[in-house]
């Protein structure tokens, strides 16, 4: 198993004095650059000691939202590839669909895999609904969108040679030329996001890793989607690092450390609702299977995350929401919910939430580091077995 420390770089001391919601409308008065200042650099400084730990690094990228500052995953992941030594770095992801120009991002994506050595592992994501109100994209035919960006970025960083042109229904060029092409040959490795088993087939078909957010019970139908369309295309069992799965991470060497922190991470799960009802899910955007899974979650009283009302830690844990714990209990959670779901291989682990401090956020990274990460590890190796017996 794989281990990759998160941080959505949130703007968390603002919250409390924001009345409605944080995302899209919300007024830039509440973000000082003095205290942005400080806590681009805090983040930062935690993904350096990740690299130091033994961890990989993920970063994502939102837009006009106190939830999450890092507008350009790329950015970040430029001046880690400069700063670290060992980590792959992941972005999780470029938000295509949200962006006009899938050249450019070929170019940047190219530059950050030279810059590291050949670190970067990239991740292509169709944009948060709430984001098309600043990229004035429509969230209708956004995954035809999303794929055809996809489709030029691969051409783009695999072609060898003279320039070529693209003329697709949504982009045209006349002139592609990657300087400098990428570090990695072909290509870096490429992550795509998915929810369900509709997107997990397309995944599977690509041999992208498939990656998964929050997903609960979601999980194991979309993953067993992967493996069925993996082995009929590629003619061998999927293995276990091609699922990934992000979940909030809350390691303590004491029950009374985890209460602590669980109650600071516990306002990021509070806040990510607050988005703009017309934004919260624009016609269009959702496939028709991902509307009707969530109109069936709402009917069993889930909100939230899918999660039931004043949820326990076991809740969260289950639903694949959080894991927190002393060392012990951690494995027991991650182990459990993997065997659940089909086996997760690559574990993204948003170990920084809400208004856990600094301090607080490495120690709960080291103690992880030491002492849970070797035993999922063997944990992950004997599962890869059962995978490729079991298929």
């Amino acid at each position: 198993m794989k281990f990759w420390h998160f941080s959505e770089q949130s703007m968390h001391p603002a919250w409390d004095h924001i009345d409605g919601p944080t995302k899209v409308v919300v007024d830039n008065r509440f973000c000082d650059p003095q205290v942005a200042h400080r806590l681009y650099n805090r983040y930062l400084d935690e993904w350096i000691v990740a690299d130091q730990l033994g961890y990989n690094i993920f970063v994502n990228e939102h837009h006009a939202s106190a939830n999450c500052m890092s507008a350009s995953c790329l950015l970040t992941l430029a001046i880690l590839a400069r700063e670290t030594k060992q980590a792959r770095l992941l972005c999780l992801g470029v938000p295509v669909t949200n962006r006009s120009d899938p050249y450019r991002v070929a170019e940047e994506l190219a530059m950050v895999d030279v810059i590291s050595g050949g670190r970067l592992e990239i991740g292509l994501v169709k944009a948060s609904p709430f984001e098309l109100a600043m990229s004035n994209q429509s969230p209708a035919r956004i995954m035809e969108r999303n794929w055809e960006a996809h489709d030029f970025i691969v051409k783009a960083l695999t072609h060898r040679g003279k320039p070529f042109s693209w003329e697709g229904e949504f982009f045209n060029y006349r002139n592609v030329n990657i300087w400098p092409r990428p570090f990695q040959e072909p290509m870096p490795p490429m992550w795509i996001t998915a929810s369900g088993p509709t997107t997990g087939r397309r995944v599977a078909e690509l041999g992208s890793v498939c990656a998964t957010f929050f997903n609960g019970a979601g999980t194991k139908p979309l993953y067993d989607a992967y493996k069925e369309t993996y082995l009929k295309t590629h003619g061998r069992p999927a293995s276990i690092d091609r699922f990934a799965y992000l979940a909030i991470m809350v390691c303590g060497r004491t029950a009374a450390d985890v209460d602590t922190r669980v109650k600071k991470v516990k306002a990021y799960l509070e806040v990510q609702p607050r988005t703009p009802k017309a934004w919260s899910n624009p016609p269009g955007y959702e496939t028709v299977e991902a509307n009707a899974g969530a109109l069936r979650m709402g009917k069993t009283g889930r909100v939230n995350f899918g999660l039931p009302q004043n949820p326990s830690l076991q809740d969260m844990a289950d639903g694949g929401i959080m894991f927190a714990g002393t060392p012990d209990q951690l494995y027991d959670q991650i182990s459990s919910f993997s065997d659940r779901v089909g086996g997760v291989g690559q574990l993204l682990m948003l170990a920084q939430a809400g208004h856990l401090s600094h301090e607080e956020t490495v120690d709960s990274m080291t103690l992880f580091a030491q002492e849970v990460a070797p035993r999922l590890r063997d944990y992950a190796a004997h599962k890869d077995q059962e995978l490729v017996q079991a298929a």
